[in-house]
């Protein structure tokens, strides 16, 4: 069985290696990045089986395939969490999962080896892989909120909030219509919910969203004040500390 080794981490590579000499698998061959694996693969004979890794020093491992038709089967090896992990479930590949176990390792061995005498080949799609991947490492944050109102309930869109602020010892969202609604939750657990690239804690009392600034204009203690569109409950002032990472995040 002629297989290679595809693994950015050169220590994560020779484990491998070792583990599969003990199951008398050579691997003699060991490449470590995108653009050496695609080198290699117009230069030799594909091998029957290849270990890969998904990220490599020098991007994903799906853009060898781009360059590349390769006609091996593979054994993904990775440290994705389960969720990410339908996409090799979807698409019929086998996957390790990091740290590998030698008895799960001697699993997929033999199951490649079943394989390898059927005479099917599983088409795989690696785009819609590349896609499953990324999707499920992207962290999701709240897309709207809830408040109640008397007996009702009013939903809002997250583009619809120009703010969110604490005060009297309650968390307020403030829409772009101008009124505060109480929430039913408080400005540390928001952390975690809001989506960085829109939202910015400017102090303890406030988070901003970037759409509702209509102007900054220089403080004392060389803080910024922010003129949001149509808040006007309270002065809106980024923390003399957090005034550097606040100008980084506008950029």
């Amino acid at each position: 069985m002629n297989v290679i080794i595809i693994e950015d981490e050169k220590p994560s590579a020779r484990r491998l290696q070792r583990m599969l000499d003990k199951l008398g698998v050579q691997a003699e061959t060991m490449l470590h990045s995108v653009e050496k694996s695609i080198n290699w693969f117009d230069n030799n004979p594909h091998p029957d089986l290849i270990f890969l890794d998904i990220q490599l020093s020098d991007g994903l491992s799906f853009e060898i395939f781009d360059a590349v038709k390769v006609k091996s089967a593979i054994i993904f090896t990775t440290a994705y969490d389960e969720y990410a992990l339908q996409a090799f479930k979807l698409n019929s590949i086998d996957y390790l999962l990091k740290p590998i176990d030698t008895d799960e390792l001697a699993e997929a061995l033999e199951k490649f080896k079943e394989h390898q005498f059927k005479e099917q080949q599983v088409a795989l799609d690696f785009n819609a892989i590349k896609n499953l991947l990324v999707n499920a490492s992207e962290p999701e944050y709240k897309k709207r909120f809830s408040v109640k109102v008397g007996q009702h309930l009013k939903l809002f869109t997250i583009d619809e909030i120009e703010c969110f602020y604490s005060e009297n010892k309650g968390t307020y969202l403030h829409t772009n219509q101008g009124r505060s609604y109480l929430l039913d939750t408080t400005l540390e657990q928001l952390d975690n919910e809001l989506n960085p690239k829109q939202f910015f804690r400017i102090s303890r009392k406030f988070f901003i969203n970037i759409h509702a600034i209509k102007d900054m204009v220089s403080y004392t203690n060389s803080r910024l004040e922010i003129k949001l569109n149509n808040f006007n409950e309270q002065e809106v002032i980024v923390a003399r500390e957090r005034v550097k990472d606040f100008k980084n995040w506008l950029e």
